[in-house]
């Protein structure tokens, strides 16, 4: 990586811009380690006003590390509703037991032990160290990558491990050593990323602290960074969501403890698509009676890798003790569903149904 002197030259417009335009966050009002760790894990891959909520309500259900060690999984899950990325919650729980058990309740400061911590990597263990115990230690994701690439002019592919590990120590040889700057710098590269250099569309460099600095700016082609190599195409498949209702409940039931949403509930589901004669049969080899059936919408959920083409059927049944049931199926009503039941977005069009239904 070339041209890593300009990095020296950036702390002291960077910390004095930051004051004047930071964004009011609710983590930033009060950034403990353990504040500061849940808004990161949150923010993962979700945007900010979005997150907003959800971390409120997060820190109303378990407001130390303590309540979240204790946390009952179906609570836990209910919480995390709608940000996705339920391995996320579950590392969550991890770590607070390991924080509980292992250091004493209290959150480590040191970038190693937060790193052996479930779901730490490297960039939320340096937001945690450098913004709540302001260690020199930078915190390199997508945005603080595509302010240092263009900045330097840097064409490397900012999805190798290799770059980001670059621009880590690039950045870490000029962070400052005074607790509340190398905080504050953490924060205004996060804040510079966001609102001014931004991921889509024209960056607003005439807002930019920096713009005399940047060497892309310089040459005009800021647009042509970073650079990164394209992900693999998403694998497909093909789903058959079965919607039974039977005396106005529906039947649920609770997924695998391994693999994709994990643990979490959802309606019952077939892979591939099953023709209505074949939808018929699956719900009959559980011992249901079918009294009516009716043809759903399509609907779609896309993964991080992989996404799913569902169809589905709205089936009023009866019976249901018999049959070889392949899986445990619950049946509660739509307000269960609601309020106790977490059901994953990717079925949110079929909960939506119920919920007009009812």
């Amino acid at each position: 990586m070339e041209n890593t002197q300009i990095l020296s030259e950036i702390v002291t417009p960077l910390l004095y811009w930051y004051p004047t335009v930071a964004r009011d966050l609710p983590w930033r009002r009060e950034p403990t380690p353990y504040h500061v760790w849940i808004s990161e894990i949150m923010l993962q891959q979700t945007r900010v006003e979005a997150v907003k909520g959800y971390y409120e309500r997060f820190l109303r259900a378990f407001p130390n590390v303590e309540a979240l060690a204790a946390a009952d999984d179906d609570a836990l899950n209910k919480v995390w509703q709608g940000l996705g990325y339920y391995s996320r919650a579950r590392n969550l729980k991890k770590a607070a037991e390991e924080i509980v058990t292992q250091y004493q309740k209290t959150i480590p400061g040191e970038l190693d032990a937060l790193r052996s911590l479930p779901g730490i990597g490297a960039y939320t263990a340096g937001a945690i160290a450098s913004i709540a115990f302001g260690q020199p230690t930078p915190a390199v994701d997508g945005n603080v990558l595509r302010v240092v690439t263009r900045l330097l002019l840097c064409r490397d592919d900012v999805a190798k491990q290799s770059t980001k590990d670059a621009v880590t120590d690039a950045l870490a040889s000029v962070y400052p050593r005074i607790p509340e700057e190398a905080s504050a710098m953490t924060q205004a590269l996060m804040e510079l990323g966001a609102t001014v250099c931004v991921p889509n569309g024209t960056p607003h460099c005439e807002d930019c602290p920096l713009q005399t600095l940047c060497l892309a700016h310089q040459a005009g082609c800021e647009m042509e960074l970073p650079q990164k190599s394209p992900k693999p195409p998403r694998t497909q498949a093909e789903k058959t969501v079965l919607l039974l209702c039977r005396e106005n409940r529906y039947a649920i039931r609770r997924r695998p403890e391994k693999g994709l949403l994990a643990g979490l509930w959802e309606f019952p589901s077939a892979d591939g698509f099953l023709t209505k004669e074949e939808a018929r049969a699956w719900i009959l080899d559980r011992g249901f009676t079918v009294v009516k059936m009716q043809t759903l919408c399509p609907a779609k959920h896309i993964f991080t890798h992989i996404e799913w083409q569902m169809r589905g059927f709205l089936c009023e049944v009866t019976g249901g003790e018999a049959g070889n049931a392949e899986e445990e199926l619950y049946f509660a009503s739509s307000d269960e569903i609601t309020s106790v039941y977490s059901i994953p977005s990717a079925f949110k069009a079929y909960l939506k149904l119920i919920e007009i239904k009812e």
